[in-house]
């Protein structure tokens, strides 16, 4: 999923991996928080749900009683293993009408054989993948609502467009609750579980890179809490965000720290600039790894932490956990393109070059481009103060901020359309005939072309060349098996493309079989 903001005029994405709604209340036996998992807590205000069976002994429920059950619920799932069937149950034997964990057919979207991404979804898709959510737990189907979009002013230079919210305009809605697989058994820590707000029992909230999907909640009103991350990461949310620094808590890489009396590390992740892994070592000696999102690689395999000590539960990016997902290296994507790029202007000089790229993530091709041909890199200014905020010499050093003075641009990757690039191109029609541009994605990828990047066929427009790249910033199937294989946890938790049950079965299949011997 895309998160879209207008910044300086420039249309800057984020890469997403949860689309979330509001909730109405359900007519399930059991309530359920925004994720469809039983919540077993009460409302913070009583309200009243039209349930024959079940309202009136919900609302008289202690808190005491509802905390046990919360904690008993979380603790069974984490005993589990990779079978969750003891859960449905253990907790839910009264759902015997329910025999279809996936909900009604027709919320299923997709080809039922393969597992789905998120990215490039319609909202209606989105929207009807979260339906299946709920379902989960073999649960009944909730009511769902979308809430209309509405315009933000940030600052002088642009607009932002968030999901608009009234929760006054319904008296029954209920506060959003984090799921308890955002939380870190055993600490009052949460990972990228902003959106919640306010989140009970949790005093230290943990960012793992900034992209929209994982910082979503964050703004300048914030004071729930400590906001623990890299260092880029911090200068971002303060910079991009207006965070109050108060709250900002930079953590170096590979440094231990003690927070709140566990020994906290965070690690490369190969992702996007400041993008961290973060491993918890707990008093006893339990270890629990969120990846956030991460592309597994060889590096990693050296990592002492990772080889030194056991995963107990590991938060997995299961972005592309399907066999169809291979990718190439992104080094040889990167050779593709600088040659793709000399080869094009060897048969047309006058030729722009155009990558594409999300707010932060992509740098690595435009780098290699520049690289290769001596030449500078234009972005806007919005992309450029990202940019020098990083911290990196090699990329300050090399922007320029007039397009006149480069043929290396680069632009949102939503503007990588023929007419926006043509209308792009008038621009600079006295230097340019043409362009080349590239979009590298993950999901560009093709299972008849593989390895084999020279079988790429580009899509060509009158004066106006488009080639879409498997240079992913996620693990492909291959490197997750691998990272797995390296870590033997006792548990994964996929944190992607849960949507519903064959999804899940398949990717709780594949982390069987990678476990195995």
């Amino acid at each position: 999923m895309i998160s879209v903001a207008i910044t300086g005029g420039e249309v800057v994405e984020d890469e997403q991996e949860e689309f979330e709604t509001n909730i109405e209340p359900s007519d399930s036996d059991i309530l359920l928080d925004d994720n469809g998992f039983p919540s077993f807590q009460l409302d913070p205000e009583p309200h009243v749900y039209q349930n024959n069976n079940a309202s009136s002994s919900i609302r008289n429920q202690q808190e005491s009683e509802s905390e046990s059950k919360s904690d008993s619920f979380a603790s069974d799932f984490y005993r589990s293993g990779t079978d969750w069937s003891c859960l449905l149950l253990q907790h839910h034997d009264d759902d015997d009408d329910d025999d279809d964990d996936d909900g009604d057919a027709d919320t299923i979207t997709g080809d039922s054989n393969q597992i789905n991404g998120h990215h490039g979804k319609t909202q209606s898709e989105r929207k009807m993948k979260q339906a299946n959510l709920f379902q989960m737990w073999g649960l009944k189907k909730p009511h769902l609502s979308q809430p209309p979009l509405k315009k933000m002013k940030i600052g002088k230079e642009g607009t932002h467009f968030t999901k608009k919210t009234n929760v006054s305009a319904n008296p029954n809605s209920r506060p959003r609750l984090c799921p308890f697989y955002k939380k870190i058994p055993g600490t009052p820590f949460t990972v990228d579980a902003f959106r919640y707000g306010h989140i009970e029992g949790c005093s230290a909230y943990f960012l793992t890179h900034f992209h929209s999907d994982h910082y979503g909640g964050l703004s300048k009103g914030w004071s729930h809490g400590p906001i623990y991350c890299t260092p880029i990461t911090a200068r971002l949310l303060a910079m991009c965000l207006s965070v109050n620094p108060l709250f900002i808590c930079p953590l170096e890489l590979n440094t231990e720290n003690i927070i709140k009396g566990v020994r906290v590390v965070l690690l490369e992740a190969n992702h996007c600039p400041g993008a961290a892994l973060i491993h918890f070592r707990l008093p006893n000696g339990q270890c629990y790894l969120h990846t956030g999102d991460f592309r597994a690689c060889k590096l990693m395999q050296t990592y002492p932490l990772l080889l030194n000590e056991r995963v107990n539960v590991l938060f997995l990016d299961t972005t592309y956990c399907n066999p169809k997902y291979k990718f190439p290296s992104k080094e040889d994507v990167l050779s593709y393109v600088v040659r793709t790029t000399q080869n094009c202007l060897k048969r047309q000089p006058k030729t722009l070059v155009v990558v594409g790229a999300y707010s932060i993530g992509k740098e690595s091709v435009y780098l290699a481009i520049s690289k290769a041909l001596g030449v500078k890199i234009y972005a806007n200014a919005s992309r450029r103060r990202v940019l020098h905020s990083f911290g990196w010499p090699e990329l300050s050093g090399i922007l320029c901020s007039h397009g006149k003075d480069t043929l290396l641009h680069v632009l949102p990757i939503s503007s990588l359309r023929f007419e926006t690039l043509k209308d792009y191109l008038k621009t600079y029609k006295d230097q340019y005939a043409a362009v080349l541009a590239f979009r590298p994605t993950g999901w560009t990828y093709s299972e008849t072309i593989g390895n084999q990047l020279d079988l790429i066929k580009p899509s060509s427009k009158g004066n106006v060349t488009i080639f879409g790249v498997p240079y992913s910033e996620h693990s492909s199937f291959t490197e997750l098996r691998e990272f797995v294989q390296l870590l033997r946890p006792d548990k994964i938790i996929p944190t992607v493309n849960v949507g519903n049950a064959t999804n899940r079965d398949k990717m709780h299949s594949c982390f069987r079989e990678w476990l195995k011997g």
